[in-house]
C-alpha cells in the first residue's frame, strides 16, 4: 500500500507557516492524506487546490487578529525557524512549554 510509504515532512509540536498566507501555527495532528470534507476542499479556488494525495496538518494556528484550527497541505507548509513562540490560547492544553523551536506534546494522542 503507497499510504504506508508517505512520510509527512513535519511533526507534532512544530512550529510552521503557511507559504503563501501571512498565518503559523503549531502542528497537533497530521493525516496521511486528505481527510477533510469535500465541501472543505471545493470551496479552495481550483487554481491553488492542493493534491488530496499529500500529508495534511491540523494547526492551532495564528495570525495577526485571530487565534484558529487551520487545517493546511504539506506542500503549502515550511517550517518557520523564527524562534518565536506561538500565542494561540489552547497551546497549553496540548503542549507543555516552547522550547528549542518546538513544543512538546503533554499527553498521548491515539
Amino acid at each position: 500500500m503507497d499510504m504506508l510509504k508517505k512520510r509527512a515532512k513535519y511533526h507534532i509540536g512544530q512550529v510552521v507557516r503557511h507559504r503563501k498566507h501571512p498565518f503559523r501555527g503549531v502542528i497537533f495532528d497530521v493525516d496521511a492524506i486528505f481527510s477533510n470534507t469535500e465541501e472543505w476542499y471545493d470551496a479552495i479556488p481550483e487554481e491553488s487546490r492542493p493534491s488530496k494525495e499529500q500529508p495534511f496538518y491540523h494547526l492551532l494556528a495564528e495570525n495577526d487578529e485571530n487565534y484558529y484550527v487551520a487545517y493546511v497541505s504539506e506542500q503549502n507548509l515550511m517550517a518557520d525557524y523564527t524562534g518565536e513562540p506561538v500565542t494561540h490560547p489552547d497551546l497549553p492544553d496540548l503542549f507543555g512549554e516552547f522550547e528549542g523551536g518546538s513544543y512538546p506534546l503533554q499527553f498521548q494522542l491515539n
